[in-house]
């Protein structure tokens, strides 16, 4: 069943008391609770007491026909390969489960997915054997894009003393899009319309030189989760990455959400750096994103 409104706020509650394991999921749940931004089909298989819990896009379709093409918003579906919205790209399916049966159960039993179409999602690396089957069984191509430590500041306490004196911080703007989109590595100069939407109507900080142009820059996504954290090559060095995690961490805290971060199992650096930081993960619970029918 999908859930309205209220039951959105109720099930946000019964997911922090799952943390970490349902980190993804509670955050877009904070985030979309908050935030008129994104919008999410979000299903469970039983109400109140759930035991899966996804949240899915509504993504962009183009149907053409003849000469004439139509524009439609698709709810409940997933975007088709030849139909494909570029902005739709990293939009992502998220999945929480504490009961694999009942998750093969639903998948097996509702058009949760089109497994047809071109989609991608986030689970627990524990739970993704499951999805695996399912695409060798409908003879469905999918490839691993990355496997993930989730790290957590549990008390924004532990957060180290930073020196700011003479940092010029502030929020990114919309002037700062192409600049993001170019650097971030997963973005192959495709992203723009979700770092526009991210820079609209998440959290977002950043270090301004003396002509007040971007130098260092943390994001928040759609998940609530940090991320895209970069610093220009010749201004790095300089502690610019710890102030704006810090400054970030502190603000989000403050504002109820949670905070957290995936990092790619080979970025040491990053994990170093947040682990410096007072966030730590637990041993047990890695996130994968997996994409299926891939991209032509």
């Amino acid at each position: 069943m999908e859930l309205n409104e209220e039951q959105l706020k109720l099930a946000e509650n019964q997911l922090k008391k799952h943390l970490p394991s349902s980190l993804m999921v509670y955050g877009a749940l904070v985030m979309r609770n908050r935030v008129s931004s994104d919008p999410l089909d979000v299903i469970v298989d039983t109400w109140p007491d759930f035991r899966v819990i996804i949240c899915r896009p509504q993504v962009t379709q183009v149907h053409s026909c003849c000469s004439c093409s139509t524009v439609t918003t698709a709810i409940g579906h997933q975007f088709g390969l030849h139909a494909f919205q570029r902005e739709d790209l990293f939009k992502d399916s998220l999945v929480f489960t504490t009961d694999s049966k009942a998750l093969e159960e639903l998948v097996r039993r509702d058009p949760v997915f089109d497994w047809t179409q071109h989609f991608r999602f986030v689970i627990d690396l524990k739970d993704i054997s499951l999805f695996k089957t399912f695409a060798s069984e409908k003879k469905v191509p999918c490839s691993e894009l990355a496997i993930c430590h989730m790290m957590t500041l549990t008390d924004v306490n532990k957060l180290p003393p930073v020196d700011s004196t003479g940092v010029r911080l502030a929020s990114l703007t919309e002037s700062h899009i192409q600049l993001v989109n170019q650097t971030w590595k997963f973005s192959e100069g495709m992203a723009e319309t979700m770092i526009r939407n991210m820079i609209r109507n998440f959290p977002s900080k950043c270090v301004l030189d003396e002509r007040g142009q971007p130098v260092s820059w943390i994001l928040t996504y759609n998940s609530s989760e940090l991320g895209m954290l970069y610093t220009l090559p010749e201004h790095r060095g300089k502690g610019y990455a710890k102030i704006l995690i810090s400054t970030m961490a502190r603000s989000l805290h403050s504002e109820g959400y949670p905070v957290y971060c995936a990092i790619e199992e080979k970025n040491l650096v990053s994990y170093r750096l947040f682990q410096k930081l007072g966030f730590t993960e637990d041993p047990g619970y890695r996130t994968v994103w997996y994409e299926f029918n891939d991209l032509p």
